[in-house]
């Protein structure tokens, strides 16, 4: 059995989780935040035996998409006579981050 935690973009959870439901996994979606740009996304949790593997990780494939998007840089901490001009920047969001664990024991109570 194996345990498989996927954080992808919030705007790919809806999709991801209906995709898995419709293949008959059953999953838990949870709010989160976190890396680089600190926004928020979605940790997608499912339990599967070690042959159905595959087949969640070729929804999350199908579901989770990476793309651009512009972002205002923070400005540093500035010396006194100093100015910072702000100029967006391009970066890659989205897709999936999978892991893929062992589940030494399962119980549904």
């Amino acid at each position: 059995m194996k345990l498989l935690v996927a954080i992808v973009h919030t705007e790919d959870a809806g999709h991801l989780v209906d995709g898995l439901l419709e293949r008959e996994f059953r999953a838990t979606r949870l709010h989160s935040s976190g890396g680089f740009l600190k926004q928020s996304n979605a940790t997608v949790i499912l339990g599967l035996e070690d042959d159905q593997v595959d087949a969640a990780l070729a929804v999350i494939r199908e579901n989770c998409h990476s793309r651009t998007q512009l972002v205002n840089p923070m400005p540093p901490i500035m010396e006194p006579g100093e100015f910072f001009l702000p100029y967006p920047l391009e970066v890659e969001v989205g897709g999936a981050t999978v892991f893929v664990l062992p589940v030494e024991r399962f119980e549904r109570i």
